[in-house]
């Protein structure tokens, strides 16, 4: 069967009628070829994992041919962990859909299976839910990491307290500020909205957007997930290739319609500067292991905005590219 890999409108997600058991969490790992990873990213869930009847836990495989996935949740899911692997490859998107449609819990946590979370992760998410039912997802803060599990800088902090982000969405209006282990969302949201869609890379920008549109969102500052930058994950790819930037010009056209029309024009525009400026930033550590990738972004930093940020980042590749710099 041909399968639309990249839907151009929200895959429905239907709810659950069957009467079976209804567990409070739902921890989805989706995974393709980043077998290296799981284990860590399965140890994090485990640590923490409450019993069965509150919590399922399953890995959501899109067809890996770098190993054997299944033997590995056997080995290190210790018998709590379910797999299920896709009859065939179907791309980033078709399979969150596939893992929220076989999330049976009140709440999903999509922990992709290069990432991971530390420990207190579920007890301070579920403390925001409990102090705040009205809310449609809740998050917490975030560091970037490496492949080799080395901190590397924190994701933008929101507030010094946590609690309900009234502002939220002329936050995320401006730019991306939630990784996708750090947020867990109600299941009615997705049944609600639907799946992730139109783009590989920023399509959960435009997802957490939807949520922040409709429903209130809840917000803890301590850093409690880790997001994994490594050469083969969908977000490098993205970067080697230049991908990134159409995607991101994509999702900043679709999410206008959600912004009142009078500051449609603003937020456009701090978007655009707000992307240049990590695109720009991120060709610096680009340029060690692919130049060529680094200088594509930060020429593209530049035609999305000339500003002092992106022409400084535009002389420093250059400059790195006059005397063939490359870290050791």
């Amino acid at each position: 069967m041909n399968i639309v890999r990249t839907p151009q409108t929200p895959p429905q997600i239907q709810p659950i009628t069957d009467g079976g058991p209804r567990p409070l969490w739902s921890v989805m790992i989706p995974t393709y070829n980043c077998t290296e990873y799981l284990e860590k990213a399965l140890k994090s869930v485990l640590q923490q994992a409450l019993p069965t009847d509150l919590m399922q836990i399953e890995v959501v495989d899109d067809y890996s041919t770098d190993g054997d996935v299944e033997k590995l949740v056997q080995e290190f899911g210790a018998g709590r962990v379910s797999f299920y692997r896709q009859p065939e490859n179907r791309g980033s998107l078709r399979n969150f859909e596939t893992c929220i449609n076989r999330a049976r819990g009140e709440r999903i946590h999509i922990l992709h299976g290069d990432d991971f979370i530390l420990p207190g992760f579920y007890k301070e998410i579920d403390s925001l839910f409990n102090k705040n039912p009205q809310i449609g997802a809740a998050f917490t803060g975030f560091k970037y990491v490496t492949e080799h599990d080395m901190d590397l800088w924190p994701g933008k902090k929101l507030c010094a307290k946590k609690g309900v982000l009234d502002n939220i969405f002329e936050i995320l209006a401006q730019g991306q500020v939630i990784q996708p282990p750090s947020i867990v969302v109600k299941r009615s949201v997705y049944e609600d909205l639907g799946s992730f869609y139109a783009v590989h890379y920023g399509e959960d920008w435009n997802m957490w957007m939807r949520i922040a549109a409709k429903y209130p969102m809840a917000y803890s500052p301590e850093l409690l997930s880790r997001y994994r930058l490594h050469n083969n994950n969908i977000t490098t790819r993205s970067l080697v290739s230049g991908k990134n930037i159409t995607d991101t010009l994509q999702v900043i056209d679709l999410i206008q319609e959600m912004i009142p029309a009078d500051k449609r024009s603003a937020l456009r525009k701090k978007a655009i500067r707000s992307y240049s400026h990590y695109f720009a930033k991120i060709s610096d550590s680009l340029h060690n292991f692919d130049p060529d990738a680094a200088l594509l972004q930060v020429k593209e930093a530049i035609k999305m905005d000339v500003n002092v940020y992106t022409i400084y980042h535009y002389a420093k590749i250059l400059f790195k590219r006059a005397i063939k710099y490359k870290m050791g």
